[in-house]
């Protein structure tokens, strides 16, 4: 079997503000930072939690587009917070905007999801209670029947 440790690789509007955006709103702390010769920062490498998060700008003539030049992104960043609803507020404080609004979810968590500026969906989840699996089936079966409601 092989241990595999997964690196995040975003693409972004700004390497600089979006650095700038994970550290402030998400506290991810900068690790290092390649700049161009002309001054342009090709990549930002970040430490979320312990979590590589590389950022850098777009590229559209190598296939390098933001979510939000794409129309949308089918997969979100989830990140367990301590507290939801002061990250929820300093996320859009900083210019996120909601995707979903916080709130229990049936799998036990608070949750809510926003977009990044640059249109990468990100959950935060905060653990409030355990749930067994066998309700956690029910309650699925009943929300996605259309008979519940989160």
């Amino acid at each position: 079997m092989v241990t595999a440790v997964i690196a995040i690789h975003l693409v972004v509007n700004d390497p600089d503000q979006a650095a700038s955006w994970y550290t402030e709103v998400l506290g991810a702390e900068e690790t290092s930072r390649l700049t161009l010769p002309d001054g342009r920062t090709l990549t930002v490498e970040l430490l979320l939690d312990n979590t590589s998060l590389a950022v850098a700008g777009e590229m559209p003539d190598r296939g390098l587009r933001t979510p939000a030049a794409l129309g949308g992104s089918p997969a979100a960043l989830h990140l367990q917070v301590s507290d939801i609803d002061s990250a929820w507020a300093r996320a859009l404080q900083a210019g996120a905007t909601v995707f979903e609004p916080v709130h229990d979810a049936f799998w036990g968590d608070r949750t809510g999801q926003f977009l990044d500026p640059s249109g990468h969906r990100w959950a935060l989840d905060q653990h409030v209670r355990d749930v067994p699996s066998e309700e956690i089936a029910a309650l699925a079966a009943q929300l996605f029947s259309g008979s519940a409601t989160r």
